[in-house]
């Protein structure tokens, strides 16, 4: 992918990543991060913040779930290791 993925780029790869795992699975930034930018730490570091932030804007879409320890947490206020899965179906 490119060196500097777009926002576009970010979402998608996201939402791509967690629909191949299903509503029932997770995924970590880093998972999204190394899609863009590769496996060496050089490329998917520096996705992390841009990968919270996509993250941050679709849960607040309702498109996707950040979990904390299992639970969904508020978006503008969490700290620490997260993961992300979709929404449930309604």
């Amino acid at each position: 992918m490119s060196k500097n993925p777009t926002p576009e780029d970010l979402e998608a790869a996201m939402l791509s990543l967690l629909n191949e795992r299903g509503t029932d699975r997770t995924i970590g930034p880093t998972d999204v991060a190394r899609a863009l930018g590769g496996d060496h730490p050089d490329g998917w570091g520096p996705l992390m913040h841009p990968v919270r932030a996509t993250a941050v804007r679709l849960m607040k879409e309702g498109r996707v779930v950040i979990l904390r320890k299992g639970r969904p947490v508020d978006p503008d206020d969490f700290k620490g290791v997260y993961r992300l899965t979709l929404p449930p179906a309604s």
